[in-house]
């Protein structure tokens, strides 16, 4: 039997760095050529994590892999960034996060005193978010070979009860509710790397959020959907749950939580902060009967400050999603093919 790959080779040949950018590319490499060959009923749950039934228990499982470039950013390092993103992948499964295990590849040539900071801000993160590190791997590559260090993290958290958190339980009439200003950490990035200075800094909001959401756990079990905006930025990541969900997704311009010193750097740039990376953002559906009391305990939270609504689900062009403009027309969100700022999580 002749097999064939299922991504044209006539249109790639080559790995692109697009395919790992959170966009059309990567979720066509993800579907066609892994999901597709090894599928089980765990992968298909298309989590954040899986969500494994262990001996009566129930828990969720989540790996991720850390990349960035610069190591150092405003707002932290690849260190922090690592154990905030793993935490944050496991609470979006509905989870407690507990164990973490944290692998490192260095390139020989890394300064010892630049990987001792980045070890500093693993044991603070892991510390405020109260998970441990249980386990681990170290390998070091020739120069060259690395681009400073890599890190891959896999992470166990205990499934909370009476919630049920899936992508495929968005409903109509849902609210869409996000904690802050979206895009910083992406822009916070760029600016180290290209040497950008800006009239206000703009700070990575790289945070654990597992304590925000377990006491919004305690107030409300009707969460449906939960999300973290990484690679892709919020756009992306409401394209995954309206095509998901077979939902409809319409977004409000003027709800949009955006801080002005992001706005300008993103029309100086060229670039729409909906598809730029967030590692401190949560995006919560959710019906609107229950929002007003997840609203009110998110902004309790120095992480939840700048919660609010930013859309709805609707039975209106289903799979996609729409903006409605400040001036009350639509224009669709559509999924970005690539990454508008490769390496920056």
């Amino acid at each position: 039997m002749e097999l064939a790959c299922p991504i044209p080779i006539s249109d790639y040949d080559r790995i692109l760095l697009a395919h790992g950018g959170g966009g059309k590319l990567m979720h066509q490499l993800i579907e066609k050529m892994i999901f597709n060959e090894l599928k089980n009923e765990f992968l298909e749950q298309t989590h954040d994590g899986a969500l494994l039934p262990i001996k009566g228990n129930k828990v969720a499982f989540t790996t991720d892999s850390f990349v960035v470039n610069p190591l150092f950013f405003p707002g932290g390092n690849i260190g922090d960034l690592a154990i905030n993103g793993t935490v944050n992948d496991l609470v979006c499964c509905g989870a407690k996060p507990l164990y973490l295990s944290l692998s490192f590849i260095i390139e020989e040539g890394l300064l010892m005193d630049d990987f001792w900071k980045i070890i500093q801000n693993i044991k603070a993160a892991a510390l405020k978010s109260g998970v441990k590190i249980v386990t681990g791997d170290t390998k070091v590559v020739e120069k060259g070979k690395g681009d400073g260090i890599f890190i891959n993290t896999a992470g166990i958290g205990e499934l909370i009860p009476d919630l049920s958190i899936n992508p495929i339980h968005c409903q109509t009439g849902d609210v869409i509710i996000i904690n802050g200003a979206i895009a910083e950490h992406g822009i916070a990035v760029l600016s180290k790397r290209e040497g950008l200075t800006f009239e206000t800094d703009i700070v990575s909001d790289s945070a654990s959020l597992n304590t925000m959401m377990e006491a919004v756990f305690e107030v409300s079990n009707k969460i449906h959907v939960l999300r973290d905006p990484t690679r892709g930025g919020l756009a992306s990541t409401l394209n995954e749950i309206a095509q998901a969900s077979n939902t409809g997704i319409t977004l409000y311009e003027k709800n949009l939580p955006i801080s002005e010193s992001v706005k300008g750097a993103c029309e100086l740039l060229g670039f729409d902060p909906l598809y730029v990376a967030n590692e401190g953002k949560i995006v919560v559906i959710l019906p609107e009967d229950a929002a007003e009391k997840v609203l009110e305990t998110m902004k309790e939270f120095p992480e939840g400050k700048g919660s609010c609504i930013i859309g709805k689900v609707t039975a209106l062009h289903p799979g996609k999603v729409h903006l409605e403009t400040v001036i009350g027309s639509k224009r669709m969100v559509d999924m970005i093919s690539g990454e508008q700022l490769p390496r920056i999580c």
